[in-house]
């Protein structure tokens, strides 16, 4: 995970186009200014961090189902739910589903474990619409590439 440039998903571990899932990781740093306030000697990653690792996973879930020819933004978050600590160090292991696309409108649930035992889940509802220019669209590419995003699922499905 990179806290500086907003990015919690390190890697895509599966995509399946036909099942409209996605498998995530991220590992926490073990060190970030974050945690000095959240909390001093008890560090620990944020609940809203956590929503937002999961909204990154649905919107690669959802960039990978319509060819990385349209864009999700985050809309709506519905059912949030944080069940357990997330500390410096472990890996968060986050899956996708998509259950609605159509409409200009997307709808995932998102879930995260640590070592197997759930800590979050949540439904989200994303905007989708094409790319804002040409140069978001190429950004995001490079970015996938960067995560390891495996763009032969896109064409062998």
């Amino acid at each position: 995970m990179h806290f500086d440039s907003f990015q919690f998903v390190d890697r895509i571990v599966e995509l399946k186009l036909a099942d409209r899932v996605i498998r995530t990781e991220g590992r926490l740093p073990l060190t970030h200014t974050i945690f000095e306030g959240h909390f001093p000697r008890y560090p620990l990653m944020p609940g809203v961090l956590l929503v937002e690792a999961m909204a990154q996973s649905g919107l690669w879930l959802v960039i990978a189902v319509t060819g990385f020819q349209r864009m999700p933004y985050l809309a709506a978050v519905k059912d949030a739910k944080l069940r357990s600590f997330v500390t410096p160090g472990q890996l968060l292991s986050l899956s996708a589903q998509l259950i609605h696309e159509g409409s200009g409108y997307a709808v995932v649930r998102a879930s995260g474990t640590v070592e197997g035992k759930p800590v979050c889940s949540v439904e989200m509802t994303y905007r989708v619409m094409d790319f804002p220019n040409p140069e978001l669209r190429a950004g995001m590419h490079e970015r996938a590439r960067r995560i390891e995003f495996p763009l032969s699922a896109l064409v062998d499905g």
